[in-house]
């Protein structure tokens, strides 16, 4: 999938062609040889056929120029102590990669066919010097045709791809919108094959956390802020396309950040279960739905949790449901769309989602949320009827798997989601009403002690629900004391 390259770069590898360089100069300081001079000359500022013919015509020399030949040093490497030289050979590099594809399996056929290149990403850290934004455009570039060349990568290419995603994570952190896009583009230029992907996941704390949080804040939770958005399917289509995407994202860059995750779902089987367990990928891509302003991005959502879905069935369909998929893609199915992809897509998830949800009870919905560790005020926290037909069927579930989730969710703090601890005081209040017998396996698990601190809590509505729960458990055992 061809892109157009990001603006920011497209804009600085433009200033720097036009720069006239003081070759003679740099020759005589001996930054350069003539012999180096002689080939670089050759192939700047002609046109692209005769640059082409002139590189393929001497593709050793040219390697050589660009790697170092016979022990001797790159160009980039005799022109260290100039930056000008070094910024203008990197652009020009660039544009002969990327035009003729001879030299890339050329330099890719050189024992080290990265080692110029990999030492300047660590030039600086300030993401704006050119030297390593050129150098990182130059390498995606090489290693997207190393990857693609042969289905085992080199070791060569094994280390450097590591590296090149390091810097890049850099630039994903950073606040300028342009930046971003250079590393999501370059990414998507490299996760061509399965072994690519595999090492980017690896590195997902690098490399999937500021992709995430981009698109945390497209869909109108900031960092650090109120996670119960994801789950209240608060924001709406109206809300998208009137207003704007959160966190003031641009439509580019949330498309190539959904670009990015769409060719990490081709390994769903090995991300699937982490990326909602860390990153709540399934309620955040479910209100990314809700927002999203174009078929081409609503293509990439749900491709994504196709793939996703697909390879993770009995984990992420119940995720799939307690986040409220299956009304979502009715409601999309109702607007006018063209896209047969995407409406492929969207026909497959609604025949999965019906085939699961039809065979769910309550019972089983319920076991599903606990589950996932996120609670909601859902249907069946407030039914009498619920809770009188399967209080006793909670406690005994799994041997008490279900309710030892119930107090690991009540152990965290929830800062960021109050919501949470309100709805479990409600279910440990229900459980207590129903099942008495079993209030001390309860308080073996710390349910009574947290209950009665949260009516301490800073939230009123959970000051209300641990109070709620407190009474159940006082009252019984003022019964048990008058008999």
């Amino acid at each position: 999938m061809s892109l157009d390259p990001p603006t920011y770069l497209s804009s600085l590898q433009n200033n720097i062609r036009a720069r006239p360089i003081p070759w003679e100069g740099a020759v005589r300081a001996g930054h350069i040889s003539d012999a180096e001079l002689k080939k670089i000359k050759s192939v700047d500022k002609v046109r692209k056929e005769q640059r082409r013919q002139t590189v393929e015509a001497d593709l050793d020399s040219f390697q050589a120029l660009l790697l170092g030949g016979e022990g001797g040093k790159s160009v980039l490497e005799s022109a260290g102590k100039r930056p000008d030289v070094v910024q203008y050979i990197l652009v020009l590099a660039g544009d002969l990669i990327e035009d003729i594809s001879s030299l890339s399996s050329a330099l890719l056929s050189h024992p080290t066919p990265y080692k110029p290149f990999l030492p300047l990403l660590d030039q600086s850290s300030n993401p704006q010097d050119p030297i390593p934004l050129l150098t990182s455009s130059l390498l995606a570039n090489l290693l997207g045709a190393a990857l693609t060349k042969t289905t085992k990568p080199t070791p060569e290419t094994e280390k450097a791809l590591p590296k090149l995603f390091s810097y890049l994570s850099s630039l994903a952190k950073c606040s300028d919108s342009g930046l971003q896009d250079i590393a999501v583009q370059e990414y998507s230029a490299v996760l061509r094959t399965k072994k690519s992907r595999e090492l980017f996941w690896r590195q997902r704390e690098e490399t999937i956390n500021p992709l995430v949080e981009i698109l945390r804040s497209a869909a109108g939770v900031e960092a650090n802020g109120n996670g119960s958005t994801l789950w209240s399917g608060a924001a709406s289509i109206r809300s998208a396309t009137e207003y704007g995407l959160g966190g003031g994202v641009g439509l580019q860059l949330l498309y190539h950040v959904l670009l990015v995750m769409w060719q990490l779902s081709f390994e769903g089987e090995l991300v699937g279960d982490k990326l909602e367990s860390e990153y709540e990928i399934i309620p955040l891509y479910s209100q990314l739905l809700r927002l999203s302003p174009k078929e081409k991005t609503t293509r990439l959502l749900l491709a994504t949790i196709s793939n996703l879905l697909s390879g993770n069935r009995s984990s992420l369909l119940p995720a799939a449901t307690l986040a409220r998929l299956p009304n979502l893609l009715q409601n999309l199915q109702s607007r006018h769309l063209n896209d047969p992809d995407l409406l492929d897509d969207l026909k497959s998830l609604i025949e999965m989602l019906d085939e699961y949800t039809q065979t769910q009870t309550t019972f089983d919905e319920y076991a599903a949320e606990v589950q996932s560790g996120h609670l909601r005020w859902s249907p069946p926290h407030r039914s009498d009827d619920f809770w009188r037909d399967n209080a006793r069927r909670i406690i005994d579930h799994e041997q008490g798997g279900l309710v030892q989730k119930l107090a690991e969710i009540m152990g965290k703090s929830w800062d960021n989601d109050k919501q949470v601890l309100a709805v479990a005081c409600n279910d440990v209040g229900w459980l207590v009403k129903q099942v008495p017998e079993m209030r001390n396996k309860l308080e073996k698990l710390g349910l009574k002690g947290r209950v009665m601190a949260l009516m301490a809590d800073s939230d009123e509505t959970v000051r209300w629900e641990g109070l709620r729960a407190v009474a159940e458990w006082m009252r019984y055992s003022f019964d048990d004391k008058s008999t």
